[in-house]
């Protein structure tokens, strides 16, 4: 984070603070305002180990989570499933300080540290289920390899010929580290190489940088969910919804709408249960996904568009707040209030024409859902 961002950040984090104790986000939580908005709160990863401290924007201790979903309880906030949620959103008909929990990707880590504490606090939540990784059992490639990178951090590496790099390993910074990983993943696309073949690259990383190789993969850092832990979880009551089969949105239609109808297939195997809600991987979106993502039969789609969802919300483009360690619980308070919203540097939505926003069939078959 540069040297400006931490003075904004350190600034708004007063500015709440003050705020907090001069009782506005009670007040603001009981307004008409926020009862009317709901919040969708992203998150992507709960630490097995030291995560959050690779990746502070999209992880955190299991202990930090603890401490949201405890003052979720204690300041009496109404953490409802999605569906019901969005139902009730689109009906003007939210409770008072209205939440839904997602998370992405529905990794290892949601089953073995996340899912116990939703089952503690009883909190209703929906997974965003990627499903490539499911059937093979192996960490994510570029995140494991970024991953071992940063263990190293502080490194200057010449390459040995263990793995496919040309380039001087540069690893006291993010960029140097994100362009080694950048030059496998070329490598991996130009090759058209089998997820086996990236996963023994991989292995031969981690073997050029030192790292333990067998004890990574026994912690199953960065693996996605195996189809018997999402069936439990699916079964204890997390919602299991789409993401995308390989984590990806081509903007061909028909790569596209393969991704969503593979995801979907796995998803309900396993589940039982209909997949319907989806999630656009790294929140990225365009005008085209929109009919095709109709097509396939999808009632809402999640942006990490930074702002509450309202009953004028489209229901393809629905905000969502990331939440990670990098956010303070004072941070996190704000915007269950609903105050961080209008805090929050939200980047201009981009242009997409009504006609693409306009929605044939009404809002989606939300009635009902509940």
């Amino acid at each position: 984070m540069h040297k400006g961002e931490n003075m904004v950040r350190d600034l708004r984090r007063a500015i709440f603070a003050g705020l907090a104790s001069a009782g506005a986000f009670e007040r603001a939580k009981n307004s008409r305002w926020r009862r009317e908005r709901l919040l969708i709160l992203c998150y992507h990863g709960v630490s097995i180990a030291d995560e959050h401290e690779w990746r502070p924007r999209l992880y955190m201790r299991p202990e930090c989570l603890a401490e949201r979903f405890d003052l979720l309880r204690k300041r009496g906030y109404s953490v409802l499933p999605l569906a019901e949620a969005l139902a009730l959103l689109y009906e003007n008909d939210l409770p008072r300080g209205s939440v839904a929990l997602t998370f992405d990707d529905g990794g290892y880590d949601f089953y073995a540290s996340t899912f116990p504490l939703l089952q503690q606090y009883q909190l209703p939540a929906t997974v965003y289920q990627t499903t490539y990784y499911v059937d093979y059992q192996k960490p994510v490639f570029n995140l494991i390899c970024s991953y071992m990178l940063w263990k190293r951090r502080g490194s200057v590496l010449e390459p040995d010929g263990k793995v496919p790099l040309r380039q001087r390993m540069d690893l006291r910074s993010e960029e140097g580290r994100q362009s080694v990983v950048s030059e496998l993943m070329a490598f991996s696309a130009k090759e058209n190489l089998s997820g086996r073949d990236k996963h023994e690259i991989a292995g031969r990383l981690a073997e050029f940088l030192e790292i333990d190789w067998p004890d990574l993969l026994a912690k199953r850092i960065l693996h996605i969910m195996s189809p018997k832990e999402i069936a439990e979880v699916s079964a204890g009551g997390i919602s299991i919804q789409l993401h995308t089969h390989r984590h990806r949105t081509p903007l061909d239609e028909e790569l596209f709408r393969r991704e969503i109808s593979e995801n979907r297939k796995r998803v309900e195997e396993v589940t039982g249960s209909p997949a319907v809600d989806f999630c656009y991987p790294l929140g990225n979106y365009e005008r085209q996904f929109l009919p095709w993502l109709r097509l396939e039969g999808v009632r809402s789609a999640v942006t990490c568009d930074a702002a509450l969802a309202a009953s004028d919300s489209h229901p393809l483009l629905l905000p969502r707040w990331v939440d990670a360690s990098a956010h303070s619980l004072t941070e996190f308070e704000a915007w269950l209030s609903g105050i961080g919203h209008w805090f929050s540097r939200r980047s201009k939505r981009r242009q997409i024409p009504q006609a693409a926003l306009d929605y044939q069939g009404g809002r989606l078959g939300f009635r009902g859902a509940r």
